[in-house]
């Protein structure tokens, strides 16, 4: 190989390393921006916001979303998701999954006459309400998508009310470039 062919390979080597590294800082920064917009307008609510490598992850517990033991949004659902609408449908390229957990708490007889049989069922139930809701507001459809997680992956002891609390949850994970 010719020296000028092997300038010219480590010259595009070197420019895709630095390509590379421009991308991945802009998306640090897209996420990190979508951080502080979410934190701004979270500001007093029962709503946690984390921000992970690659990721950002907002928990909101069920009882903001929901009547205990149910599914369908209630009124303070729409002053919660309203807020995060906004900084999720500017996204383009980010993928938002919307998880939704139960406490490990049996089913009871309400939810059974409305074919809700396991946990699994109300988990999924709850995230397919949040993503509809964030559709109707602008989030892309192809971008967002809900998955039931049951009583898996609890967060407290489902030993006492107050873990069982906290197991009950929403979690809305921004995965990707943050545009």
């Amino acid at each position: 190989m010719s020296l000028f062919k092997r300038v010219t390979l480590a010259a595009v080597v070197l420019f895709t390393g630095a390509l590379t590294a421009c991308v991945t800082q802009q998306s640090y920064n897209s996420l990190d921006q979508a951080y502080s917009q979410l934190q701004q307008a979270y500001q007093g609510d029962e709503v946690e916001i984390r921000q992970l490598q690659g990721e950002l992850k907002i928990t909101i517990k069920d009882k903001i979303l929901f009547p205990e033991g149910g599914f369908k949004l209630n009124s303070k659902a729409d002053q919660v998701l309203a807020k995060m609408a906004p900084t999720l449908s500017g996204f383009k390229n980010t993928k938002v999954v919307v998880r939704g957990y139960t406490d490990n708490v049996a089913i009871g007889p309400e939810l059974r006459k409305e074919g809700i049989s396991t946990n699994l069922d109300l988990s999924s139930k709850r995230a397919d309400n949040v993503v509809d809701y964030l559709v109707r507001k602008g989030v892309d459809q192809n971008l967002i998508s809900a998955q039931g997680m049951g009583e898996t992956n609890p967060v407290a002891s489902n030993s006492t009310p107050d873990g069982r609390s906290q197991n009950r949850r929403i979690e809305v994970t921004l995965v990707g470039p943050g545009n």
